[in-house]
Formats: C-alpha cells, structure tokens, sequence
C-alpha cells in the first residue's frame, strides 16, 4: 500500500486521538485529546458543559506540539483552563 501512497502523493493521515480521563473545572468537562502528528503530539481536546438543559461542546486544536504525551497532555489541560477563565460559556455562542 505505501508504494500506491507514495506513487499518488498521500500522506499518512494523523493518530487518532487519544482521549485522557475527563477533568472537571469550573463546572466545565475538559477532554484533552493530543495526537500524534509528524512525529509530535499536538495540542487538542474539548470542553463541554450542560447550557440551559443542553450539551455545549467546544473542540480545540492549537500549533503547539510536544515531543512527548504527558507534555502534550498537561499543556491541553492548561490551554483549556486558560480557554475557560477567558470565554466561560461564550466559546458556545455561534
């Protein structure tokens, strides 16, 4: 199959997401999501919340990436803290 790739220019696609355990912070569900990209982990994950009866979900993806999970994954965390002290539940406004 990489011959085939290679011949027509695709490019392996990203790993899937690994998902960490859910945080809770200020009454906000963070699910850090990093992934491998170009042998880095990038920077991704959501934040949902229950608004006026329904689930609200904002997902993220940012240009930082780390040589290692735990790096990436604690970097998610705090991006999404630092996204919540900013928005609150703006991020959900369309």
């Amino acid at each position: 199959m990489s011959f085939w790739s290679a011949l027509f220019g695709r490019q392996p696609a990203a790993e899937t997401a690994k998902a960490a355990e859910p945080v809770e912070y200020k009454g906000f569900i963070i699910r850090a999501a990093p992934y491998k990209n170009n042998g880095a982990y990038q920077t991704a994950g959501s934040i949902a919340r229950d608004v006026g009866g329904v689930r609200k979900e904002h997902r993220f993806v940012r240009a930082d990436s780390y040589a290692s999970y735990e790096d990436a994954l604690s970097f998610t965390l705090n991006k999404a803290r630092q996204i919540i002290d900013l928005q609150g539940e703006r991020m959900f406004n369309d």
